[in-house]
């Protein structure tokens, strides 16, 4: 046991994790000997016979977990990024142990007691500021964790959240087996009309891989995408649509019966810790508030988007039929004629973009950009070890220091999760007088280089890396001592506002013009090129909108149900997001099934957010346009104000300090072009 490096000291640059010394199997032991390290803190705490104050019991209990959660850091950020068998079995096996031991935590009634105590006495006992915001979430944490429930109630809490914890990690690994599992094999070089020369290359590779002839194809987004914007054979596009899209819906990685319990045990726990509604209980701690609040701010966003959307459709089905088709515009047809549309009527496409989209030039260019903004600086440094060979550890420096490590890890693979995110190994930490930097994380699923062809992103890949080293920054530019509110552990719909505004500056032509570069020629992106990209900025963003509206009012309905549905998913889902529905319905596809974001993301009732964040990005941004995009004043007071300063303040009052007032939707409406 002492020698599982889990349990020591990385000797180590900066404390990284020394991942080529972890095996799989020390995780379970190292998890299980923390725990009971933690606990016997835990106890020592509670038996304290002194009086309780803020150093002898908030603090002590923030610093005290501290190792665990490096330790669990590593494991589940492991299992989304690079997993195996192992692992997910350790997962399965370690979620209802860590949910049991925050169950002791917060149910225990004699720490409870004195956190309680020193809550009622925060304001008249010389509390500082930040000592005052970490005693009241504290205080909160443990209430909405059950603190106040009878010991009946107590044990019912208890095992709801024990199973729950359980089957958001199933759900997890169901979509991503199913996702693995498809494989859309094409033999006929007919059968690849369309499809560019790029996808077609990394198909061939793919089925390289597996030993097999021809072209493979996945449902992994850098393969499906070029292949439903591209191909012309309408039969395969419906065939890999209808793959995509019916995910964990029947066959053996089934999600349908965990979509019901999960959200049956989520409303138990709202209804036993006194809430009608789960949603009630995830907002009461967001900038919305309340459901009411929510539903209005998504049905009022719908009513300015359905119009534009429905004439979107229109446009590229009246389009469609003057290329000859002349059947119903289907879900499957869309990407297809829009692609089409677009690149006729703004003479621009993915395609036409992606030699100036280099990754390493992206990077590089982004990099730069954030440096103009807010001063700091990235250097790769090989000498940090990563946990798969082609990620790259980036240090960050501020003034020749390094505040934060940066990992990215940009390529897919079987065993990583679908989508791209932003983690830490390990927040910002500063205890008994030791500093300890953050290590940040950003995971992305882009195309991968081919033997002939570098890592050539599309407009959309870019504003994706943008969005997530938007995250990261939040994580990065933490000054918080307690590291339970510090970096992104804030409000959920408003951390998407660091990673929403970057996404701006992917469009600016400072960026544009120093950083798109084509591969092979070496020349800057033409003028032409970048006024058609901006020009076609707001193409179909009547039809983005609706459709990141159907997300967010498909959560809702599964989080404000009273009791368990009893009609199937498909149904429940297309009775709840109906006015979105813009194509023809169809019977086998469910976005729920796959819908990781609320069953098992941590965004369940708050895939709102999304929506609620373009509001304040594009409201703090217009401030940015006013006095110039990359303006360090403004990057100064945005990072001093915004990115610096976790949950140290309510949500809004750290907004009306940077923007003077609260957030108007005026801009988000005039910036899609939707008034």
């Amino acid at each position: 046991m002492k020698n599982n490096p889990l349990l020591n000291k990385f000797e180590t640059p900066y404390n990284t994790p020394a991942f080529s010394k972890i095996k799989d199997a020390d995780f379970l032991p190292a998890i299980k000997e923390l725990m009971s390290q933690t606990k016997k803190v835990i106890e020592n705490i509670s038996n304290n016979t002194e009086a309780p104050t803020f150093k002898n019991s908030v603090e002590a209990l923030e610093y005290c977990t501290l190792s665990l959660d490096n330790a669990t850091a590593i494991l589940f950020n492991l299992n989304y990024a690079n997993t195996n068998e192992t692992i997910q079995s350790i997962v399965m096996e370690v979620a209802p142990m860590l949910t049991s031991f925050a169950n002791d935590v917060s149910l225990n009634k004699q720490l409870f007691e004195k956190i309680k105590k020193v809550y009622e006495t925060r304001k008249t006992s010389k509390l500082s500021d930040i000592e005052q915001r970490l005693t009241q979430r504290c205080y909160e944490g443990f209430v909405r964790g059950g603190a106040n429930l009878s010991d009946d109630k107590s044990k019912i809490y208890r095992q709801l959240t024990e199973e729950l914890s359980s089957l958001t990690e199933r759900f997890t690994q169901n979509v991503l087996a199913a996702t693995n599992e498809y494989t859309l094999h094409i033999t006929s070089e007919e059968e690849l009309d369309g499809i560019p020369k790029t996808a077609r290359q990394s198909a061939k590779e793919e089925a390289e891989t597996k030993k097999l002839e021809g072209w493979i194809f996945t449902l992994q987004a850098q393969s499906f995408m070029p292949f439903m914007k591209y191909s012309t054979n309408r039969k395969l596009r419906h065939t890999i649509w209808q793959a995509y899209n019916s995910r964990s819906l029947g066959g053996k990685f089934d999600n349908q019966k965990n979509i019901k319990k999960i959200v049956e045990l989520r409303l138990k726990i709202a209804n036993v810790l006194g809430y009608k509604l789960y949603s009630d209980y995830v907002l009461e701690e967001h900038m919305a508030k309340s459901t009411e609040t929510v539903n209005s701010f998504l049905n009022d966003l719908l009513e300015h988007s359905l119009p534009k959307a429905k004439q979107e459709i229109k446009e590229i089905e009246e389009y469609a039929k003057t290329l000859g088709f002349e059947d119903i515009l289907e879900a499957w047809d869309f990407s297809y004629y829009s692609e089409k549309y677009k690149t006729e009527h703004y003479s621009l496409s993915d395609e036409m973009l992606k030699p100036y989209f280099k990754l390493e030039n992206v990077v590089s260019g982004l990099f730069a950009i954030i440096n103009k903004i807010y001063g700091i600086e990235f250097e790769k440094d090989d000498s940090i070890e990563t946990y798969q060979k082609e990620t790259i550890a980036y240090k960050v420096f501020d003034n020749k220091e390094v505040i934060a490590i940066l990992y990215m890890d940009f390529f897919p693979r079987q065993s990583k999760s679908g989508g791209a995110w932003m983690t830490s190994f390990r927040e910002l930490t500063i205890a008994d007088g030791k500093k300890k930097i953050p290590l940040i994380s950003v995971v992305c699923n882009f195309t991968k280089p081919t033997s002939k062809e570098p890592s050539l992103l599309t407009f959309n890949e870019v504003t994706t890396v943008f969005h997530e080293v938007g995250h990261a920054l939040h994580g990065i530019f933490s000054t918080g001592i307690y590291p339970s509110i510090s970096g992104t552990n804030v409000a959920r719909d408003f951390v998407e506002l660091p990673s929403q505004i970057m996404e701006n500056w992917a469009i600016e032509r400072e960026f544009l013009d120093n950083y798109a570069i084509h591969h092979k020629t070496g020349e800057r992106i033409p003028d032409e090129l970048i006024e058609k990209i901006i020009n076609a900025k707001n193409f179909l963003s009547g039809y983005q909108s609706v459709r990141q509206l159907s997300f967010g009012i498909t959560d809702m309905a599964w989080h404000t149900i009273t009791t368990t549905p009893t009609e199937s998913i498909v149904d429940f889902e297309k009775n709840a997001s109906k006015r979105c529905i813009l194509f023809p319905s169809n019977e086998n596809s469910c976005l729920s099934t796959a819908f990781t974001h609320i069953f098992s993301g941590g965004y369940s009732a708050g895939y709102y957010s999304y929506k609620w964040a373009e509001v304040l990005e594009a409201d703090a941004f217009s401030l940015f346009k006013e006095k110039g995009v990359t303006n360090r004043t403004i990057g100064d007071k945005f990072r001093k104000d915004i990115l610096s300063k976790g949950d140290e303040k309510d949500a809004m009052e750290l907004y009306i300090a940077f923007r003077g007032r609260e957030p108007k939707i005026d801009a988000l409406l005039q910036k899609t072009g939707l008034i």
